[in-house]
């Protein structure tokens, strides 16, 4: 990336496997318990002098897994879920040509917490069906410029079928770059191998990510830099192919080891292109070059959309001017993929007195477009959404399914409609599985304003909202699915009406639209209508076969209309999670506290922790799909001396198990 450009920034710290303890009801802890942060290393060599307040140099070449004290804290759980490609919504949007990759900066480099944080102030991507590729970016010279992603990330992202890249930043000399640590990351061993490409490999692997974003912006170097780096590249991908990882090449080193950002694909980057599984274009590209490094792509017997054609939305988001049909014209085939740097834009443009809704509404209008409705695109919008050009895809095949549709923060949590913890909030990681299509909604008359709501909620931080006049009947599409049902198939539907009346509707479809854009062929279940929070059961009764659609139908009898729907479900039975055990405190220093515990045996979407206090209430302390969890400044209560803490496996219909305890002794 060109410096004059360049924000450096981001990513975290840290990470390791906790040694099982046997104790059950723990001994009081003796070890200090320090926040984990995401981890973040140099190749080798660490600079000159001491690090800042709060960052700690690292080597690559030393990290073992064994010896990482935070790994418990930093793995992700989730494995990458298939996806599958619906009909699209609307007619413009097309399959197997042009992906999106986004290169986000969720934190800063050093500093940045493993498991959340205790604001609703964060990047809560949400968008992921458009989404092919996710590169967790920083690194800066001062404090490391190899990032592991967090778990939560990884976790949300995989859930949704996204795969989840670290970055590798060697910076620009003008940013304190040095050329000594991109020669120490391609170091060769007695035997000509590459340690460093085994390490990254390997890192991936005990961190639960896919692969490596490869972005060597130090100049100075020669030809022989170049034919190592080429080489290592080669290399990395070797190993990382073997594990099921990626690696992306980022247009910035040549083969002869200058950096020279050639925004195309052609004979000074071809090589490393061809090392990869694919490169991003710098943002010099013109509508030329693009058409040419799609051309030259294919006469290497590569695809042109393993291309990412760099738009950088850091200063302007939906307002940066783009030349669209240079990458995704309307009328013919598309040329490459798209590659945006810091769509994150959509958060950060924001006033410091952003809420959760300020930053949704703009992330919509990033990713959906003016209209706000996939299903009918805004043609004289000057910002090309991806829902327009793309088609989204879907992770909800398999029953039981289930959502509350939790973005991963809020202002309170929510448990069964009540606040058990008024403390804001973020978790990416616990983020439902969350509608592709936002909004489509379909109907005759005034459109409502359909929204994820952070004021009221079933479970988690939010609930969608349907605000509206609602003059005709209204269908408000929820999930594109492949759910089978067979003849105990039920839905289960938890809603609330705030203002006005409405008669509610569970809409399915058994088949695909006809065309592209077109209505599904909905059947409609009647569902009671009710004014507090109330779980509704709804039977598929003669409706077997293969669910395509999920929807639900509002139509007034008095208006306005605020309806909110704060769960959904999809299964046959319902089955209970089993308990996790061995719940221990491993470090202590006085209410900062480090657990661990081993993991409930089956299928377990994460676990919640709870504090037992003196009258019987449970007060909520956070939730984490790992088996480790940190809690800061927990408090003694009055008259406490010591506080039990329980711990539940939560399944994917959102039952508990029983808890296991454990009690710290102030």
């Amino acid at each position: 990336m060109n410096p004059t450009r360049r924000t450096v920034l981001l990513a975290g710290a840290a990470a390791a496997l906790l040694p099982p303890l046997p104790a059950f009801a723990a001994p009081k802890a003796t070890a200090a318990a320090t926040q984990p942060y995401a981890s973040y290393w140099y190749p080798d060599s660490l600079p000159a002098g001491s690090p800042g307040t709060g960052v700690t140099w690292r080597s690559l070449k030393s990290w073992t897994a064994a010896g990482d004290p935070d790994l418990a804290f930093n793995a992700a759980s989730v494995p990458l879920a298939s996806r599958f490609t619906p009909t699209p919504a609307n007619a413009t949007a097309r399959s197997g040509q042009a992906r999106v990759q986004s290169l986000v900066s969720f934190g800063p480099t050093s500093g940045n917490p493993s498991q959340g944080s205790a604001t609703a102030d964060y990047y809560a991507l949400t968008h992921w069906a458009y989404l092919d590729e996710l590169v967790f970016w920083g690194g800066s010279s001062g404090e490391g410029l190899i990032l592991a992603p967090n778990a939560p990330i990884v976790d949300a992202a995989h859930r949704h079928g996204v795969p989840v890249l670290g970055n590798i930043f060697l910076p620009p000399v003008a940013y304190g770059g040095q050329l000594q640590w991109t020669r120490d990351l391609v170091q060769k061993d007695a035997a000509g191998h590459y340690p460093l490409a085994a390490q990254l490999v390997a890192v991936a692997a005990a961190y639960g990510f896919d692969g490596w974003f490869v972005n060597a912006e130090t100049s100075g170097g020669n030809a022989a830099l170049g034919a190592d780096m080429l080489g290592f590249v080669k290399e990395l991908k070797a190993l990382a192919r073997a594990r099921g990882q990626r690696v992306t090449w980022y247009d910035a080193m040549t083969v002869n080891g200058t950096v020279s950002w050639q925004g195309a694909l052609n004979s000074q980057n071809q090589a490393f292109f061809q090392a990869a599984d694919d490169m991003f274009v710098d943002f010099r590209w013109s509508a030329g070059s693009l058409a040419s490094s799609g051309q030259k792509a294919g006469q290497l017997g590569r695809s042109r959309y393993e291309l990412w054609a760099g738009v950088d939305v850091e200063s302007n988001g939906s307002n940066t001017s783009v030349n669209w049909d240079a990458i995704v014209p309307a009328g013919k085939a598309h040329i490459t993929s798209i590659g945006f740097y810091r769509p994150e834009w959509t958060r950060n443009h924001l006033p410091a007195s952003r809420t959760p809704d300020d930053f949704h509404t703009a992330d919509d209008r990033f990713w959906t477009g003016r209209s706000l409705d996939p299903s009918r695109p805004d043609t004289a919008d000057p910002w090309r959404a991806p829902a327009v050009s793309v088609a989204d895809r879907s992770t909800v095949s398999g029953v039981p399914f289930a959502s509350t549709f939790n973005t991963g923060h809020g202002l309170r949590w929510y448990e069964k409609g009540v606040v058990t913890s008024d403390t804001p909030w973020n978790h990416l990681g616990l983020q439902d599985r969350l509608p592709s299509r936002r909004w489509v909604v379909r109907t005759a008359g005034a459109r409502p304003a359909v929204s994820f709501d952070f004021a009221d909620a079933w479970r988690g931080g939010s609930s969608v909202l349907v605000d509206g006049e609602l003059d005709a009947p209204t269908t408000v599409e929820l999930y594109a699915t492949r759910l089978p049902a067979g003849t105990g198939t039920v839905v289960e539907l938890t809603h609330r009406t705030d203002a006005g009346t409405v008669n509610i509707e569970l809409a399915v479809a058994l088949a695909e639209p006809d065309a592209p854009g077109a209505t599904p062929p909905y059947t409609f279940l009647p569902v009671n209508s009710v004014d507090s929070w109330q779980t509704v059961t709804v039977p598929l009764t003669g409706l077997t076969g293969t669910v395509h659609s999920i929807a639900v139908r509002l139509t007034a009898t008095a208006g306005p209309v605020r309806w909110r729907l704060g769960g959904l479900a999809v299964r046959d039975t319902v089955a209970t999670p089993e308990a996790p055990s061995g719940l221990r405190v491993t470090a202590a220093s006085g209410g900062d506290l480090r657990l661990a515990w081993d993991p409930a045996p089956g299928d377990v979407r994460h676990y919640t922790l709870h504090r037992l206090l003196a009258d019987g209430t449970r007060r909520f302390l956070g939730a984490t799909c790992q088996r480790a969890y940190f809690l800061a400044g927990l408090q003694p209560e009055q008259g406490e001396k010591a506080a039990r803490l329980e711990l539940r496996a939560v399944g994917e219909l959102y039952t508990s198990s029983a808890p296991v305890t454990v009690t710290h002794t102030w």
